[in-house]
């Protein structure tokens, strides 16, 4: 994989950092360089508009963008580039995330944006990787080792709590053997 961002994340203010540094975190977990700034749809426009028409010529493949409220950043990006884009609606504000939402889910035919969960930072970062994997197999190789681990964890966790509810007599172990 490249040394150069591959992937940009994009902060409608620096109050959104807390939830879309867990994005970062992920991208560097899974070794994916990425480069990360703050530009509001609406408060830094051109800037907004530069980044997205510059960033496939800097090497950018992927963009994720979060933004609360208005949260028309992911939407302004996706208008002036053809990259994907991944929009991250945030939890603020009155609606505490449901404009955000509405605002990125809803786009026009012909400049779409992917959305996740309101406060969505991780998964993101995780489709970014699921979108880069086609290009490049390492990564694939990275998610599917992510993803083995959690199932494992998962499964170990439920053993867990079969013991515990056997030892405190919650449930019988005819009870259990019928759920298996």
């Amino acid at each position: 994989m490249k040394e150069k961002p591959i992937v940009g994340i994009l902060l409608g203010s620096g109050s959104d950092l807390p939830v879309m540094k867990k994005a970062a975190e992920v991208l560097k977990e899974m070794e994916v360089p990425f480069e990360m700034d703050i530009s509001s749809a609406h408060r830094l426009p051109d800037k907004t508009a530069e980044y997205a028409r510059k960033a496939r010529g800097r090497g950018i493949e992927v963009i994720i963008a979060g933004a609360g409220m208005a949260a028309h950043l992911a939407g302004v990006i996706a208008a002036h580039t053809t990259l994907p884009v991944i929009g991250v609606p945030l939890a603020s504000g009155a609606l505490n995330g449901e404009d955000a939402l509405y605002s990125t889910v809803q786009m026009p035919p012909g400049i779409p944006v992917a959305t996740v969960a309101v406060d969505g930072a991780k998964n993101s970062a995780y489709l970014a990787c699921s979108i880069l994997s086609i290009k490049y197999p390492e990564l694939a190789d990275r998610l599917e080792v992510f993803r083995e681990n959690t199932r494992r964890s998962l499964n170990d966790q439920s053993e867990q709590l079969t013991r515990e509810l056997l030892a405190s007599n919650l449930i019988s172990k005819q009870e259990y053997s019928s759920k298996s």
